[in-house]
């Protein structure tokens, strides 16, 4: 397949009238050996099902309908229909012109056993990974570009700045098999911030994770307070008792599964 360079993007925006808008978070890849790593670390193979998310000009795309992958890719601007149709016109991907935050996916996805592979745009990233995670267990595997501090907060451990409920749902849900750091070049247009490609391969959560994740979404609300207080009409003593958590601890102190045996405690009584 032909890759597409910073030039040729910006020529072939240029050929349409095109801008990219910020307000859609749009940084479009331009360098083919990133693409070619994000596909390898993806683990894209012919017969594979792979969703996208934010097509933009095709250039990764195409790298994954290259594979032999099936292909369904969501694109919310439909300015870039003519280019999308120009870049792919070669290739079987199934385009849909959708916001995807809009689709139900563990619907719309045809049979078992999706990989998400996207350069995900800015505005989109947390939420959507997290919905995945949550409620779409057709999808087994994510490969995804965000900025980098949004990678931090994925892949945060207990007692750090960065954990927070995303670092929770993620451990709850999912196991991060691999993470590499994205300068700013690679995009046209260049972003303000680095970006880095996470992999989270889906695990069978445990019993009462949905619980625990709330439990850690009020928590995290009041960070800066003892859970004693911030889950003062949610979590009895004795349940703190049963759970083995200190209710004098702060929302960090707190691993995924400490979360999942106060979920545990608190439907025992």
């Amino acid at each position: 397949m032909t890759y597409q360079s910073r030039t040729e993007i910006r020529r072939l925006l240029e050929r349409h009238g095109l801008n990219p808008r910020k307000s859609l978070g749009q940084h479009f890849l331009a360098d083919p050996n990133l693409i070619r790593k994000v596909v390898e670390v993806a683990d894209v193979r012919a017969g594979d099902r792979v969703v996208e998310v934010g097509a933009g000009t095709g250039a990764l795309t195409g790298a994954l309908a290259a594979t032999g992958a099936r292909v369904v890719a969501y694109e919310v601007d439909e300015r870039l229909r003519p280019v999308l149709e120009e870049t792919l016109a070669t290739t079987s991907v199934d385009l849909r012109f959708l916001d995807v935050m809009d689709v139900d996916l563990q619907a719309e996805l045809e049979g078992e056993r999706w990989k998400l592979v996207a350069n995900l745009p800015y505005n989109v990233g947390t939420p959507l990974i997290l919905d995945v995670l949550k409620r779409v267990r057709k999808i087994t595997s994510l490969t995804v570009m965000v900025q980098d501090e949004v990678a931090d907060r994925l892949a945060a451990a207990p007692g750090t700045s960065d954990y927070g409920v995303p670092s929770v749902v993620v451990a709850l849900c999912g196991r991060v098999v691999e993470r590499f750091f994205v300068p700013p070049q690679v995009f046209v247009p260049a972003p303000q911030v680095d970006s880095a490609v996470v992999r989270i391969d889906r695990v069978e959560p445990p019993p009462r994770w949905e619980e625990a994740v709330e439990i850690a979404r009020r928590a995290f609300g009041q960070r800066r307070k003892m859970l004693r207080r911030s889950l003062a009409d949610l979590v009895s003593e004795s349940a703190y008792t049963r759970a083995g958590v200190d209710p004098m601890s702060r929302p960090e102190d707190l691993s995924p599964l400490d979360f999942v045996a106060l979920a545990e405690a608190v439907a025992d009584e």
